[in-house]
């Protein structure tokens, strides 16, 4: 494999970062037209232990394992079995929201485009709790969640009756409203499970993972039985303000939402996958889907912010003039992974880390930067200056937390006429890129956040990250 010419400036950035954030081990690896176009490891699989990493080591990839249950979705479509279009009820009968007329309305679709109306809920956490339970490093985040964690939530139904029981206000009707769920994507694992007949890891492994010849991916790493080539995990911690990734073992794992984001993979395994999204549907001489349900993944069907949208289970914006983005990240415990896919150029990429909180955006747009000749830490896009409305600057400020524990504070600056972000010990200033649309700089990284009014033109959420987080107090 010859040597590309970006490769030193790319590595060396890419190697402060790492030691920056203290990430024990990544590899980045990259496609193009489905041949290995580069590969390079940074650190180990366990830093302890001094072991080496290569295209083989199975990582977590987190919420990528989304993009897989959307693939099955499709499938079962394909096969007449369901309608994405269908309600959800038609399914799960036990499916119940805040109001009964809703309920009626999501449907199969909604839940692939994170549209269902659900605010960011805080499942997630008893839906792994024997995992968090066994796991020394979860003390803090048992504490943060302790009222959530009387009882674990360990199977569909007991999802559902929580979504049913717990108090929160609807977003909007559904199909409205971009808010990130990983409840959604658990229960499209029970959808997958009662219109197939099999459990849903069954189901992937036989209808995915086997016909593309990923035979290192896995829901359990026990699966791969005495196979050492395996990462160790590690999570980071501040402390005396020095960052540092502690050695952290044991696999977070959770029955009720493993389609939301628990397969592991490797570069390999995972390059062999992004290639069905750049073919439309195929990878190799092994078709999966249909190159139309291939196109309905990818295609935006609901925007999550000015100039990115998502599909079914992958993320979606124009890139570089004449190109389109396609990507998807993950994290979790001891994870911090990104897959992308650029059609038209023929590329397919993907980032693996064995830390969470790793700076995944940062790598992945230097990486992007490098295949195109352009300077390193170049935005993906850039936004014009936007006069906003000082009235409108004002109403804006107060604290906004999400079910899933994110809380952070607005205040309006009244020296620089700017609104401020608190959050983690930092305070960010928003720059304003549209009505109610705002930038901020973290890391070297530009994140587009907005605000969500009512119909009186009263603001009550503030969205970051993808979630909406309700305004808690002015």
């Amino acid at each position: 494999m010859k040597t590309n010419e970006w490769e030193a400036s790319f590595e060396a950035y890419a190697q402060k970062l790492i030691n920056e954030f203290q990430v024990p081990g990544a590899i980045v690896a990259v496609a193009k037209e489905g041949e290995l176009l580069y590969e390079k490891t940074f650190g180990y699989r366990d830093r302890e232990e001094k072991a080496p990493i290569d295209l083989d080591t199975v990582f977590g990839i987190g919420s990528i394992t989304k993009s897989f249950t959307c693939l099955a979705i499709m499938q079962l479509q394909e096969e007449g079995k369901l309608s994405i279009h269908d309600p959800v009820v038609t399914y799960l009968p036990e499916f119940r929201t805040r109001d009964e007329a809703h309920t009626k309305a999501v449907t199969i679709h909604h839940f692939m485009t994170h549209s269902p109306g659900l605010p960011p809920l805080p499942a997630l956490i008893p839906a792994m709790l024997p995992s968090l339970k066994a796991d020394p490093t979860a003390e803090e985040l048992l504490k943060q969640f302790e009222k959530d964690c009387k009882e674990p939530i360990d199977t569909y139904e007991q999802l559902m009756t929580y979504i049913a029981e717990h108090p929160y206000e609807l977003l909007g009707p559904p199909g409205t409203e971009f808010s990130y769920c990983n409840e959604a994507y658990g229960l499209l694992g029970a959808i997958i499970e009662r219109v197939s007949g099999k459990k849903y890891e069954e189901y992937v492994q036989e209808h995915i993972l086997q016909p593309l010849g990923m035979d290192r991916s896995v829901f359990y790493v026990e699966e791969l039985g005495a196979d050492d080539n395996c990462t160790m995990l590690y999570t980071p911690r501040v402390k005396d303000g020095v960052r540092e990734a502690l050695r952290a073992p044991g696999w977070w794992d959770s029955p009720s939402m493993l389609a939301a984001g628990f397969l592991k993979s490797t570069a390999r395994d995972m390059l062999r996958y992004a290639d069905v999204y750049r073919t439309g549907g195929a990878s190799g001489d092994v078709r999966v889907i249909s190159e139309v349900s291939a196109t309905q993944m990818t295609a935006p069907h609901i925007k999550t912010d000015l100039v990115r949208s998502y599909g079914y289970g992958l993320g979606t914006q124009s890139f570089h003039e004449k190109y389109t983005l396609i990507q998807h990240t993950g994290g979790l415990k001891g994870i911090t992974s990104v897959m992308f896919i650029i059609p038209e150029a023929g590329l397919t990429g993907v980032v693996l880390t064995n830390v969470d909180d790793a700076p995944i955006s940062n790598l992945v747009l230097g990486l992007l930067n490098s295949l195109f000749d352009r300077p390193l830490e170049t935005p993906l896009v850039t936004f014009a200056t936007y006069e906003a409305p000082l009235a409108q600057l004002q109403e804006s400020h107060g604290t906004y937390k999400s079910g899933e524990g994110d809380e952070v504070k607005i205040r309006f600056d009244e020296e620089n006429k700017q609104l401020v972000l608190a959050a983690g010990g930092e305070a960010l200033p928003l720059r304003p890129i549209g009505e109610d649309s705002f930038l901020l700089n973290r890391n070297n990284i530009d994140m587009q956040v907005r605000f969500v009014r009512n119909s009186e033109g009263q603001v009550k959420r503030f969205v970051m990250g993808g979630r909406q987080m309700p305004k808690v107090e002015a």
